[in-house]
Protein backbone atom coordinates (compact mmCIF):
# COMPACT_ATOMS: atom_id res chain seq x y z
CA UNK A 1 0.00 0.00 0.00
CA UNK A 2 0.68 1.89 0.04
CA UNK A 3 3.06 14.45 -10.78
CA UNK A 4 3.61 16.14 -12.40
CA UNK A 5 2.16 16.02 -16.00
CA UNK A 6 4.06 15.72 -19.37
CA UNK A 7 3.55 16.21 -22.92
CA UNK A 8 2.22 12.73 -25.10
CA UNK A 9 5.81 12.06 -26.06
CA UNK A 10 7.25 12.32 -22.52
CA UNK A 11 4.64 9.81 -21.53
CA UNK A 12 4.99 7.18 -24.29
CA UNK A 13 8.68 7.54 -23.94
CA UNK A 14 8.71 7.02 -20.15
CA UNK A 15 6.21 4.19 -20.49
CA UNK A 16 8.50 2.89 -23.48
CA UNK A 17 11.89 3.07 -20.97
CA UNK A 18 10.13 1.63 -18.03
CA UNK A 19 8.26 -1.26 -19.57
CA UNK A 20 10.83 -2.27 -22.93
CA UNK A 21 14.68 -1.10 -22.06
CA UNK A 22 16.84 -3.20 -20.40
CA UNK A 23 17.64 -2.83 -16.96
CA UNK A 24 20.34 -4.50 -14.67
CA UNK A 25 17.42 -7.42 -13.48
CA UNK A 26 18.07 -9.86 -10.41
CA UNK A 27 18.04 -13.09 -12.14
CA UNK A 28 14.72 -15.41 -11.60
CA UNK A 29 15.69 -17.36 -8.18
CA UNK A 30 14.82 -20.94 -8.17
CA UNK A 31 13.59 -23.44 -5.77
CA UNK A 32 14.15 -26.76 -5.23
CA UNK A 33 14.01 -28.78 -8.40
CA UNK A 34 11.58 -31.29 -9.02
CA UNK A 35 8.12 -30.74 -10.08
CA UNK A 36 5.55 -28.73 -7.75
CA UNK A 37 3.93 -32.01 -6.54
CA UNK A 38 7.59 -33.58 -5.97
CA UNK A 39 8.43 -30.19 -4.12
CA UNK A 40 5.14 -30.44 -2.12
CA UNK A 41 5.73 -34.00 -0.96
CA UNK A 42 9.39 -33.52 0.13
CA UNK A 43 8.10 -30.62 1.76
CA UNK A 44 5.40 -31.66 3.91
CA UNK A 45 7.67 -34.93 4.21
CA UNK A 46 10.45 -32.63 5.45
CA UNK A 47 7.90 -30.85 8.07
CA UNK A 48 6.36 -33.90 9.71
CA UNK A 49 10.30 -35.20 10.60
CA UNK A 50 11.20 -31.68 12.02
CA UNK A 51 7.92 -31.36 14.10
CA UNK A 52 8.66 -35.58 15.76
CA UNK A 53 11.93 -34.46 16.50
CA UNK A 54 10.90 -31.12 18.32
CA UNK A 55 8.08 -33.03 19.77
CA UNK A 56 10.65 -35.84 21.27
CA UNK A 57 13.25 -32.93 22.26
CA UNK A 58 10.45 -31.34 24.23
CA UNK A 59 9.38 -34.43 25.92
CA UNK A 60 13.18 -35.04 27.02
CA UNK A 61 12.85 -32.19 28.60
CA UNK A 62 10.44 -32.66 30.48
CA UNK A 63 7.33 -32.10 28.42
CA UNK A 64 4.84 -28.63 28.52
CA UNK A 65 6.99 -25.58 27.36
CA UNK A 66 10.23 -27.45 28.52
CA UNK A 67 10.76 -28.34 24.79
CA UNK A 68 12.55 -24.53 24.09
CA UNK A 69 15.06 -23.01 26.10
CA UNK A 70 13.40 -20.01 27.92
CA UNK A 71 15.51 -17.58 29.38
CA UNK A 72 16.24 -13.95 29.96
CA UNK A 73 15.09 -11.93 26.67
CA UNK A 74 17.65 -9.80 24.85
CA UNK A 75 18.05 -6.00 25.82
CA UNK A 76 16.98 -5.75 22.12
CA UNK A 77 13.47 -7.36 22.19
CA UNK A 78 11.92 -4.34 25.00
CA UNK A 79 10.25 -7.01 26.97
CA UNK A 80 9.79 -7.07 30.74
CA UNK A 81 12.09 -9.52 32.49
CA UNK A 82 8.99 -11.67 33.69
CA UNK A 83 8.49 -12.30 29.70
CA UNK A 84 11.26 -15.29 28.99
CA UNK A 85 12.46 -16.04 25.42
CA UNK A 86 13.89 -18.98 23.41
CA UNK A 87 14.83 -19.54 19.79
CA UNK A 88 13.87 -22.23 17.42
CA UNK A 89 15.67 -23.66 14.50
CA UNK A 90 13.81 -24.50 11.50
CA UNK A 91 14.95 -25.35 7.78
CA UNK A 92 15.05 -22.93 5.48
CA UNK A 93 13.60 -25.32 2.85
CA UNK A 94 11.74 -27.92 4.47
CA UNK A 95 12.35 -30.36 1.40
CA UNK A 96 16.26 -30.35 3.05
CA UNK A 97 15.36 -31.04 6.72
CA UNK A 98 18.77 -30.91 7.17
CA UNK A 99 19.88 -27.87 5.17
CA UNK A 100 20.67 -24.76 5.97
CA UNK A 101 18.85 -23.49 9.43
CA UNK A 102 17.02 -20.20 10.59
CA UNK A 103 16.32 -19.36 14.13
CA UNK A 104 12.82 -17.81 14.56
CA UNK A 105 12.36 -15.94 18.02
CA UNK A 106 9.53 -16.86 20.54
CA UNK A 107 8.35 -15.33 24.39
CA UNK A 108 6.46 -16.57 26.64
CA UNK A 109 4.69 -16.28 29.75
CA UNK A 110 3.94 -18.93 31.81
CA UNK A 111 0.21 -19.81 33.20
CA UNK A 112 -0.51 -17.81 36.20
CA UNK A 113 -2.73 -20.25 37.76
CA UNK A 114 -4.95 -17.67 39.34
CA UNK A 115 -8.30 -18.92 40.90
CA UNK A 116 -6.95 -22.15 41.10
CA UNK A 117 -7.06 -21.98 37.35
CA UNK A 118 -5.94 -25.45 35.58
CA UNK A 119 -3.35 -25.23 33.03
CA UNK A 120 -4.42 -25.90 29.52
CA UNK A 121 -1.41 -25.48 27.70
CA UNK A 122 -0.16 -22.70 25.34
CA UNK A 123 -2.00 -20.27 23.32
CA UNK A 124 0.12 -18.78 20.62
CA UNK A 125 -0.73 -15.80 18.81
CA UNK A 126 0.18 -14.03 14.74
CA UNK A 127 -0.95 -10.66 14.63
CA UNK A 128 -0.76 -10.62 10.84
CA UNK A 129 0.72 -8.24 8.19
CA UNK A 130 2.35 -10.57 6.93
CA UNK A 131 5.90 -8.78 8.48
CA UNK A 132 4.41 -8.53 11.89
CA UNK A 133 5.81 -9.57 15.18
CA UNK A 134 3.88 -11.48 17.75
CA UNK A 135 6.86 -11.26 20.25
CA UNK A 136 4.52 -8.52 22.69
CA UNK A 137 1.87 -10.80 22.83
CA UNK A 138 2.88 -12.55 26.19
CA UNK A 139 1.86 -9.14 27.71
CA UNK A 140 -1.70 -8.94 27.32
CA UNK A 141 -1.50 -11.07 30.60
CA UNK A 142 -1.40 -7.78 32.53
CA UNK A 143 -4.38 -6.29 30.75
CA UNK A 144 -8.06 -5.92 31.80
CA UNK A 145 -10.12 -9.01 30.83
CA UNK A 146 -7.48 -11.42 29.91
CA UNK A 147 -7.29 -12.24 33.90
CA UNK A 148 -8.66 -15.53 33.20
CA UNK A 149 -7.38 -16.89 29.90
CA UNK A 150 -3.58 -16.05 31.24
CA UNK A 151 -4.31 -18.09 34.31
CA UNK A 152 -5.24 -21.00 31.81
CA UNK A 153 -2.38 -20.42 29.49
CA UNK A 154 0.77 -19.51 28.95
CA UNK A 155 0.83 -17.15 26.15
CA UNK A 156 3.44 -17.81 23.64
CA UNK A 157 3.90 -15.17 20.52
CA UNK A 158 6.52 -15.18 18.31
CA UNK A 159 8.61 -13.65 15.02
CA UNK A 160 7.76 -15.45 11.77
CA UNK A 161 10.50 -16.48 9.07
CA UNK A 162 11.88 -12.76 7.98
CA UNK A 163 10.45 -10.03 10.76
CA UNK A 164 12.79 -8.76 13.33
CA UNK A 165 15.72 -11.22 14.55
CA UNK A 166 13.71 -14.09 12.94
CA UNK A 167 16.16 -14.18 9.95
CA UNK A 168 15.39 -11.28 8.76
CA UNK A 169 14.79 -10.06 5.40
CA UNK A 170 15.64 -6.67 3.91
CA UNK A 171 14.66 -4.99 -0.30
CA UNK A 172 16.28 -1.54 0.72
CA UNK A 173 19.08 -0.26 2.91
CA UNK A 174 16.79 2.12 5.56
CA UNK A 175 19.33 4.36 5.44
CA UNK A 176 18.91 4.68 1.96
CA UNK A 177 15.09 5.02 1.56
CA UNK A 178 13.94 8.64 0.47
CA UNK A 179 13.12 10.93 3.38
CA UNK A 180 9.99 12.41 2.28
CA UNK A 181 7.92 14.48 1.95
CA UNK A 182 5.83 12.12 -0.35
CA UNK A 183 3.87 13.62 -2.80
CA UNK A 184 1.00 11.75 -4.56
CA UNK A 185 -0.60 12.76 -7.48
CA UNK A 186 -4.59 12.17 -6.45
CA UNK A 187 -4.86 10.98 -10.58
CA UNK A 188 -1.74 9.42 -11.45
CA UNK A 189 -0.51 10.21 -15.03
CA UNK A 190 0.63 7.85 -17.42
CA UNK A 191 4.57 8.78 -16.65
CA UNK A 192 3.67 8.71 -12.95
CA UNK A 193 2.26 5.04 -13.49
CA UNK A 194 5.53 4.17 -15.96
CA UNK A 195 8.03 5.73 -12.41
CA UNK A 196 6.15 3.52 -10.03
CA UNK A 197 6.40 0.47 -12.08
CA UNK A 198 10.00 1.20 -12.52
CA UNK A 199 10.36 1.51 -8.86
CA UNK A 200 8.34 -1.56 -8.12
CA UNK A 201 10.96 -3.85 -10.45
CA UNK A 202 13.87 -2.05 -8.45
CA UNK A 203 12.49 -3.07 -5.30
CA UNK A 204 11.73 -6.55 -6.56
CA UNK A 205 15.09 -6.73 -7.69
CA UNK A 206 16.15 -5.63 -4.37
CA UNK A 207 14.97 -8.20 -2.64
CA UNK A 208 16.44 -10.95 -4.61
CA UNK A 209 20.18 -9.26 -4.58
CA UNK A 210 19.66 -9.21 -0.68
CA UNK A 211 18.15 -12.24 0.31
CA UNK A 212 19.26 -14.11 -2.46
CA UNK A 213 18.66 -17.91 -2.57
CA UNK A 214 16.70 -17.98 0.77
CA UNK A 215 13.78 -15.38 -1.13
CA UNK A 216 11.72 -18.07 -2.49
CA UNK A 217 11.41 -19.79 1.64
CA UNK A 218 9.37 -16.71 2.54
CA UNK A 219 5.75 -18.29 2.33
CA UNK A 220 2.58 -18.73 4.01
CA UNK A 221 3.10 -22.57 3.55
CA UNK A 222 6.33 -22.45 5.29
CA UNK A 223 5.21 -19.98 7.79
CA UNK A 224 2.07 -23.06 8.55
CA UNK A 225 4.94 -25.33 8.68
CA UNK A 226 7.33 -23.03 10.88
CA UNK A 227 3.75 -23.20 13.52
CA UNK A 228 3.33 -26.74 12.99
CA UNK A 229 7.38 -27.34 14.67
CA UNK A 230 6.58 -24.52 17.44
CA UNK A 231 3.41 -26.62 18.68
CA UNK A 232 5.64 -29.86 19.12
CA UNK A 233 8.60 -27.95 20.52
CA UNK A 234 6.27 -26.38 22.86
CA UNK A 235 5.10 -29.88 23.82
CA UNK A 236 1.44 -29.77 22.25
CA UNK A 237 -0.13 -32.22 20.48
CA UNK A 238 -3.16 -29.88 19.58
CA UNK A 239 -2.73 -26.14 18.22
CA UNK A 240 -4.56 -23.35 20.71
CA UNK A 241 -3.64 -20.46 18.33
CA UNK A 242 -5.37 -17.05 18.33
CA UNK A 243 -4.67 -15.01 14.44
CA UNK A 244 -5.36 -11.47 13.30
CA UNK A 245 -5.73 -10.17 9.94
CA UNK A 246 -3.18 -12.47 7.84
CA UNK A 247 -2.67 -14.63 11.11
CA UNK A 248 -6.46 -15.92 10.00
CA UNK A 249 -5.42 -16.52 6.64
CA UNK A 250 -2.00 -18.29 8.79
CA UNK A 251 -4.76 -20.62 10.41
CA UNK A 252 -6.68 -21.62 8.31
CA UNK A 253 -3.45 -22.86 5.89
CA UNK A 254 -2.37 -24.23 8.75
CA UNK A 255 -5.79 -26.25 9.53
CA UNK A 256 -5.70 -27.08 6.11
CA UNK A 257 -2.40 -28.99 6.39
CA UNK A 258 -2.66 -30.18 10.01
CA UNK A 259 -6.46 -30.86 11.01
CA UNK A 260 -5.28 -33.84 13.59
CA UNK A 261 -3.14 -30.76 15.50
CA UNK A 262 -5.63 -28.34 15.38
CA UNK A 263 -6.88 -27.54 18.87
CA UNK A 264 -8.59 -24.31 19.47
CA UNK A 265 -8.87 -21.17 16.82
CA UNK A 266 -10.02 -17.84 17.27
CA UNK A 267 -9.51 -16.05 13.73
CA UNK A 268 -10.11 -12.70 14.05
CA UNK A 269 -10.81 -9.80 11.17
CA UNK A 270 -10.93 -12.81 8.50
CA UNK A 271 -8.70 -12.55 5.03
CA UNK A 272 -10.70 -14.24 2.33
CA UNK A 273 -9.22 -17.95 1.86
CA UNK A 274 -10.44 -18.31 -1.35
CA UNK A 275 -7.90 -19.54 -3.80
CA UNK A 276 -9.05 -17.30 -6.61
CA UNK A 277 -8.64 -14.28 -4.56
CA UNK A 278 -5.23 -14.99 -2.85
CA UNK A 279 -3.57 -12.21 -3.43
CA UNK A 280 -4.68 -9.70 -6.31
CA UNK A 281 -7.96 -9.72 -6.18
CA UNK A 282 -8.09 -9.71 -2.01
CA UNK A 283 -6.35 -6.44 -2.69
CA UNK A 284 -8.92 -4.84 -4.75
CA UNK A 285 -11.66 -6.00 -2.64
CA UNK A 286 -9.25 -4.20 0.68
CA UNK A 287 -9.43 -1.10 -1.35
CA UNK A 288 -12.96 -1.09 -1.65
CA UNK A 289 -13.61 -1.93 2.27
CA UNK A 290 -11.65 0.99 2.84
CA UNK A 291 -13.61 3.27 0.75
CA UNK A 292 -16.34 2.36 3.02
CA UNK A 293 -14.75 2.88 6.33
CA UNK A 294 -13.25 6.67 4.91
CA UNK A 295 -16.87 7.39 4.57
CA UNK A 296 -17.66 5.90 8.07
CA UNK A 297 -15.08 8.26 9.51
CA UNK A 298 -16.00 11.35 7.45
CA UNK A 299 -19.92 10.99 8.82
CA UNK A 300 -18.59 10.59 12.05
CA UNK A 301 -16.92 13.86 12.23
CA UNK A 302 -20.05 15.26 10.20
CA UNK A 303 -21.92 14.61 13.11
CA UNK A 304 -19.63 16.14 15.45
CA UNK A 305 -19.46 19.78 13.46
CA UNK A 306 -20.17 21.47 17.33
CA UNK A 307 -16.60 20.14 17.97
CA UNK A 308 -14.44 20.42 14.90
CA UNK A 309 -16.02 22.81 12.76
CA UNK A 310 -15.18 20.73 9.63
CA UNK A 311 -19.09 20.58 8.35
CA UNK A 312 -22.17 18.60 8.66
CA UNK A 313 -22.05 15.86 5.47
CA UNK A 314 -18.95 13.35 4.62
CA UNK A 315 -18.75 15.74 1.42
CA UNK A 316 -18.47 18.57 3.68
CA UNK A 317 -15.50 16.53 5.36
CA UNK A 318 -14.28 15.30 2.30
CA UNK A 319 -13.84 19.16 1.05
CA UNK A 320 -11.83 19.53 3.99
CA UNK A 321 -9.33 17.02 3.81
CA UNK A 322 -9.08 18.00 -0.39
CA UNK A 323 -8.12 21.80 0.77
CA UNK A 324 -5.11 19.88 3.20
CA UNK A 325 -4.19 17.98 0.59
CA UNK A 326 -3.77 20.55 -1.69
CA UNK A 327 -2.20 22.91 0.96
CA UNK A 328 0.61 19.88 1.78
CA UNK A 329 1.32 19.11 -1.71
CA UNK A 330 2.35 23.22 -2.34
CA UNK A 331 4.11 23.14 1.48
CA UNK A 332 4.39 20.06 3.81
CA UNK A 333 3.66 20.24 6.82
CA UNK A 334 6.14 20.71 9.31
CA UNK A 335 8.64 20.43 6.28
CA UNK A 336 7.94 16.20 6.77
CA UNK A 337 4.22 15.63 5.80
CA UNK A 338 3.34 15.45 2.43
CA UNK A 339 0.46 14.22 0.45
CA UNK A 340 1.76 10.79 0.94
CA UNK A 341 2.15 10.66 4.63
CA UNK A 342 -1.39 12.55 4.71
CA UNK A 343 -2.83 9.53 2.97
CA UNK A 344 -1.04 6.83 5.35
CA UNK A 345 -1.88 9.02 8.22
CA UNK A 346 -5.32 9.03 7.30
CA UNK A 347 -5.47 5.27 6.57
CA UNK A 348 -4.97 4.62 10.01
CA UNK A 349 -8.44 5.99 10.77
CA UNK A 350 -9.67 3.46 8.01
CA UNK A 351 -8.36 0.76 10.00
CA UNK A 352 -9.27 2.17 13.90
CA UNK A 353 -11.66 4.18 15.25
CA UNK A 354 -9.32 4.97 18.05
CA UNK A 355 -7.63 7.53 16.31
CA UNK A 356 -11.02 9.85 14.50
CA UNK A 357 -11.09 12.13 17.69
CA UNK A 358 -6.94 12.53 16.61
CA UNK A 359 -7.49 12.94 12.73
CA UNK A 360 -10.20 15.20 13.09
CA UNK A 361 -8.77 17.18 15.55
CA UNK A 362 -5.16 17.36 13.60
CA UNK A 363 -7.53 18.59 9.90
CA UNK A 364 -9.38 21.21 12.23
CA UNK A 365 -6.27 22.88 13.17
CA UNK A 366 -4.54 22.71 9.92
CA UNK A 367 -7.48 24.24 8.87
CA UNK A 368 -7.42 26.97 11.50
CA UNK A 369 -3.64 27.61 10.80
CA UNK A 370 -1.91 25.54 12.93
CA UNK A 371 -0.10 22.19 11.12
CA UNK A 372 1.43 21.18 13.58
CA UNK A 373 -1.09 18.33 15.30
CA UNK A 374 -0.91 16.97 11.72
CA UNK A 375 3.01 17.19 11.49
CA UNK A 376 3.18 15.55 14.89
CA UNK A 377 0.68 12.38 13.76
CA UNK A 378 1.91 12.28 10.09
CA UNK A 379 5.76 12.93 9.77
CA UNK A 380 7.62 9.49 9.87
CA UNK A 381 9.55 8.07 12.46
CA UNK A 382 13.05 7.93 11.62
CA UNK A 383 13.61 5.40 14.49
CA UNK A 384 11.03 2.83 12.86
CA UNK A 385 12.89 3.56 9.50
CA UNK A 386 14.25 -0.22 10.10
CA UNK A 387 11.04 -1.48 11.58
CA UNK A 388 9.29 -1.15 8.62
CA UNK A 389 11.52 -1.46 5.76
CA UNK A 390 11.61 -5.16 7.32
CA UNK A 391 8.14 -5.51 7.50
CA UNK A 392 7.02 -4.17 4.45
CA UNK A 393 9.76 -6.51 2.62
CA UNK A 394 8.49 -9.46 4.74
CA UNK A 395 5.34 -8.51 3.49
CA UNK A 396 6.08 -8.27 -0.39
CA UNK A 397 7.69 -11.41 0.04
CA UNK A 398 5.29 -13.65 1.09
CA UNK A 399 2.51 -12.22 -1.36
CA UNK A 400 4.74 -12.42 -3.94
CA UNK A 401 5.28 -15.72 -3.27
CA UNK A 402 2.16 -17.66 -2.40
CA UNK A 403 0.22 -17.31 -5.60
CA UNK A 404 0.38 -16.13 -9.12
CA UNK A 405 0.30 -11.86 -9.52
CA UNK A 406 -0.92 -10.67 -13.18
CA UNK A 407 2.47 -9.90 -15.05
CA UNK A 408 1.36 -7.22 -17.45
CA UNK A 409 0.48 -4.28 -16.47
CA UNK A 410 -1.91 -3.71 -18.69
CA UNK A 411 -4.09 -5.40 -16.55
CA UNK A 412 -3.23 -3.89 -13.16
CA UNK A 413 -4.13 -0.19 -15.04
CA UNK A 414 -7.53 -1.47 -16.32
CA UNK A 415 -7.87 -2.60 -12.79
CA UNK A 416 -7.27 -0.29 -10.83
CA UNK A 417 -8.14 2.40 -12.95
CA UNK A 418 -11.67 0.95 -12.42
CA UNK A 419 -11.39 0.88 -9.30
CA UNK A 420 -10.26 4.14 -8.48
CA UNK A 421 -13.44 5.85 -10.03
CA UNK A 422 -15.75 4.23 -7.14
CA UNK A 423 -12.50 3.95 -4.14
CA UNK A 424 -9.86 6.53 -4.95
CA UNK A 425 -9.13 7.05 -1.14
CA UNK A 426 -6.45 3.76 -1.19
CA UNK A 427 -6.72 2.06 -4.64
CA UNK A 428 -3.69 3.25 -6.24
CA UNK A 429 -1.40 3.33 -3.22
CA UNK A 430 -2.85 -0.17 -2.97
CA UNK A 431 -1.87 -1.06 -6.23
CA UNK A 432 1.80 0.30 -6.24
CA UNK A 433 2.22 -1.10 -2.88
CA UNK A 434 1.71 -4.70 -4.53
CA UNK A 435 3.17 -3.99 -7.98
CA UNK A 436 6.87 -5.61 -6.78
CA UNK A 437 4.28 -8.45 -7.48
CA UNK A 438 3.99 -7.93 -11.28
CA UNK A 439 7.89 -8.81 -11.67
CA UNK A 440 8.67 -10.84 -9.13
CA UNK A 441 12.40 -12.39 -9.26
CA UNK A 442 11.61 -16.25 -7.80
CA UNK A 443 10.96 -18.74 -10.78
CA UNK A 444 7.77 -21.10 -9.56
CA UNK A 445 5.37 -19.38 -7.16
CA UNK A 446 3.65 -21.49 -5.01
CA UNK A 447 -0.06 -21.76 -4.92
CA UNK A 448 -2.79 -21.16 -2.94
CA UNK A 449 -3.72 -24.00 -0.36
CA UNK A 450 -7.20 -24.77 -0.97
CA UNK A 451 -8.51 -24.29 2.57
CA UNK A 452 -11.05 -26.49 3.35
CA UNK A 453 -10.30 -29.57 1.33
CA UNK A 454 -8.35 -31.04 4.42
CA UNK A 455 -9.93 -34.83 4.61
CA UNK A 456 -10.79 -34.89 8.39
CA UNK A 457 -13.35 -32.99 10.30
CA UNK A 458 -11.89 -29.76 12.13
CA UNK A 459 -12.92 -29.13 16.33
CA UNK A 460 -14.73 -26.34 16.64
CA UNK A 461 -13.39 -22.71 15.67
CA UNK A 462 -14.17 -19.04 16.57
CA UNK A 463 -14.32 -16.76 13.39
CA UNK A 464 -14.89 -13.08 14.80
CA UNK A 465 -15.35 -9.84 12.52
CA UNK A 466 -16.74 -6.33 12.40
CA UNK A 467 -19.30 -6.03 9.80
CA UNK A 468 -17.53 -2.85 8.28
CA UNK A 469 -13.79 -3.53 8.48
CA UNK A 470 -11.77 -2.29 5.57
CA UNK A 471 -8.85 -3.91 5.49
CA UNK A 472 -10.47 -7.22 6.11
CA UNK A 473 -14.23 -7.26 4.38
CA UNK A 474 -16.79 -9.04 5.65
CA UNK A 475 -17.31 -11.43 2.84
CA UNK A 476 -13.73 -12.93 3.90
CA UNK A 477 -15.06 -14.16 7.14
CA UNK A 478 -17.67 -15.76 5.75
CA UNK A 479 -16.03 -17.26 2.98
CA UNK A 480 -13.48 -18.89 5.73
CA UNK A 481 -16.37 -19.55 8.02
CA UNK A 482 -17.66 -21.81 4.74
CA UNK A 483 -14.39 -23.52 4.27
CA UNK A 484 -13.79 -24.48 7.75
CA UNK A 485 -17.12 -26.58 8.09
CA UNK A 486 -20.23 -27.10 10.46
CA UNK A 487 -18.04 -27.01 13.69
CA UNK A 488 -16.83 -23.14 12.55
CA UNK A 489 -18.69 -20.61 14.65
CA UNK A 490 -19.03 -16.59 13.35
CA UNK A 491 -19.19 -13.94 15.79
CA UNK A 492 -19.93 -10.58 14.21
CA UNK A 493 -19.63 -6.89 15.98
CA UNK A 494 -22.26 -5.69 13.74
CA UNK A 495 -22.36 -1.83 11.94
CA UNK A 496 -18.59 -2.10 13.67
CA UNK A 497 -15.42 -1.39 11.45
CA UNK A 498 -12.39 -1.29 13.26
CA UNK A 499 -9.51 -3.33 12.37
CA UNK A 500 -9.47 -6.62 15.60
CA UNK A 501 -12.13 -7.09 17.15
CA UNK A 502 -10.65 -9.23 20.26
CA UNK A 503 -9.49 -8.18 23.31
CA UNK A 504 -10.97 -5.05 24.54
CA UNK A 505 -13.48 -3.36 22.56
CA UNK A 506 -16.38 -5.55 22.84
CA UNK A 507 -17.23 -7.48 25.89
CA UNK A 508 -19.97 -9.40 23.90
CA UNK A 509 -17.15 -10.21 21.82
CA UNK A 510 -14.71 -10.72 24.41
CA UNK A 511 -17.24 -13.36 26.48
CA UNK A 512 -17.47 -15.48 23.76
CA UNK A 513 -13.66 -15.57 23.14
CA UNK A 514 -13.22 -15.98 26.55
CA UNK A 515 -15.58 -18.72 26.88
CA UNK A 516 -14.31 -20.64 23.61
CA UNK A 517 -10.74 -20.55 24.93
CA UNK A 518 -11.83 -21.94 27.76
CA UNK A 519 -14.37 -24.27 27.51
CA UNK A 520 -14.49 -25.04 24.13
CA UNK A 521 -17.62 -24.20 23.28
CA UNK A 522 -18.67 -22.04 20.74
CA UNK A 523 -22.10 -19.93 20.86
CA UNK A 524 -23.46 -21.02 17.60
CA UNK A 525 -23.39 -20.99 13.72
CA UNK A 526 -23.60 -17.17 13.47
CA UNK A 527 -23.90 -14.72 16.26
CA UNK A 528 -23.82 -10.52 16.55
CA UNK A 529 -22.42 -8.23 19.55
CA UNK A 530 -23.92 -4.92 19.45
CA UNK A 531 -21.06 -2.50 18.47
CA UNK A 532 -18.90 -0.84 20.36
CA UNK A 533 -18.99 2.66 21.38
CA UNK A 534 -17.91 5.19 18.71
CA UNK A 535 -15.40 7.22 20.46
CA UNK A 536 -16.51 10.42 21.70
CA UNK A 537 -15.33 13.71 20.17
CA UNK A 538 -12.08 15.31 21.60
CA UNK A 539 -12.24 19.39 21.25
CA UNK A 540 -9.10 21.41 19.72
CA UNK A 541 -8.62 22.73 23.04
CA UNK A 542 -8.25 19.13 25.19
CA UNK A 543 -4.98 18.92 22.71
CA UNK A 544 -5.36 14.90 22.57
CA UNK A 545 -8.03 11.69 22.60
CA UNK A 546 -8.66 10.66 25.79
CA UNK A 547 -7.24 7.26 27.24
CA UNK A 548 -7.62 4.43 25.23
CA UNK A 549 -9.20 1.06 26.40
CA UNK A 550 -6.51 -1.23 26.78
CA UNK A 551 -6.07 -3.55 23.38
CA UNK A 552 -3.84 -6.45 21.96
CA UNK A 553 -0.94 -5.37 19.89
CA UNK A 554 -2.03 -3.63 17.05
CA UNK A 555 -2.84 -6.51 14.04
CA UNK A 556 -2.04 -5.07 10.46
Amino acid sequence: MRTRTARRGSVVAALFLALCAPTAVAAPVPRTPGTAAEVSAAESAGAALVARRAALAAASRGGGAAGLDFRACPAVEDLPSRVRCATLRVPLDYARPDGPQISLTVSRTAATGAGGAARQGTLVQNPGGPGASGMYFPLVADLPGWERIAAAYDLVGYAPRGVGRSAPLSCTDPAARPKGPVQEPVHPSPAYKAERLAQARAYANGCARRAGAALPYYTTLNNARDLHVLRAALGEDGLTFMGASYGTYLGAVYAALYPGHVRRMVLDSAVDPDPRRVWYRNNLDQARGFEGRWHDFRAWVARHHDTYGLGTTPAAVQAGYERVRDAVARTPAGGTVGTGELRAAFLQAAYYDDVWPDRAAALAAFLRGDPSLLAAQAAPDPASAAEAENATAVYTAVLCNDAPWPADWATWDRDNTELARTAPFEAWANAFLNLPCASWPVRERQSPVAVGSQPERLPRTLVVAAERDGATPYGGALELQRRLGAGASLVTEAGAGSHGVVGGRNNCVDRHVERYLLTGATPGWRVRCAPHPEPAPVSLDDGAAGARRALLPPVV
